[in-house]
């Protein structure tokens, strides 16, 4: 039996994982399957790993980068500070979780980035975005999360998308979505911030890439601004993973 892999979340018909790991397998003969396992809830996960006791490595995305968290044994330390996991290493029983996002965001911002990129706007609250922040701080980047939840209104580094104004997003030159708005196949949808805001020294990151141009960056492109979506992220980080898997 070959060694198995996979990706859990739900949905999965956007992912480019299996594809990218099983095309890797076939270059090197690597005896090795890389699967989806689109659970649509959490608790599935337990029952995923005895029907399918072959697993060794789990990527893990949307919307189970934090919940997964109660279901492990043992968290990297970097997992741990982050409060997210996407990625699972399985060995003799025991299920570690481990962050990689944070390469690969990292690894694939820092080219990108010039003096104009001090502070920045973090669109959505779940997983991705605590990777992501964990990266600007590194990088003693300024930030603020933008998001839909109310409640949050008067919480410091927080601000409601109906909060938001031109002046917030002149101010702010680097945005980053770590939303699934406008991944396939809802592709006509994007964050609702004011766009006029954004000009040539802009950069805008979308950790979508699958379209290969959201309508996100495609606002932001019409302004003038440096847009970069999340692929070169995905491999970044999948080759992290797959380190941790052989490690």
């Amino acid at each position: 039996m070959s060694t198995l892999f996979g990706i859990i979340g739900y949905p999965l018909g956007h992912t480019f994982s299996p594809a990218y790991f099983n095309n890797k397998f076939a270059i090197k003969k690597i005896d090795a399957e890389y699967k989806s396992f689109p659970i649509a809830d959490i608790h599935d996960f337990i029952s995923l790993l005895k029907e399918n006791p072959s697993i060794r490595g789990l990527s893990v995305t949307i919307p189970y980068k934090e919940a997964i968290i109660a279901f492990l044994d043992q968290l990297d330390g970097v997992a741990e500070k982050v409060g997210a996991v996407n990625c699972i290493s399985i060995k003799n029983g025991v299920r570690k979780g481990y962050n990689t996002d944070i390469i690969g965001f990292r690894d694939s911002l820092l080219p990108l980035l010039k003096n104009s990129h001090r502070s920045a706007l973090i669109l959505g609250t779940g997983g991705a975005s605590r990777a992501v922040a964990y990266v600007l701080d590194e990088l003693g980047i300024a930030y603020k999360f933008v998001t839909r939840k109310q409640q949050a209104l008067g919480q410091g580094g927080l601000l409601c998308y109906e909060q938001l104004t031109i002046d917030d997003i002149d101010r702010h030159k680097l945005i980053i979505n770590t939303t699934p708005l406008g991944m396939y196949p809802n592709e006509s949808v994007c964050a609702d911030i004011p766009y006029d805001g954004i000009g040539n020294e802009h950069l805008l990151y979308d950790l979508i890439y699958n379209p290969e141009e959201t309508k996100f960056m495609m606002l932001g492109k019409l302004s003038g601004a440096v847009t970069k979506n999340g692929l070169e992220m995905l491999h970044l980080q999948a080759e992290a993973a797959w380190d941790i898997w052989n490690s």
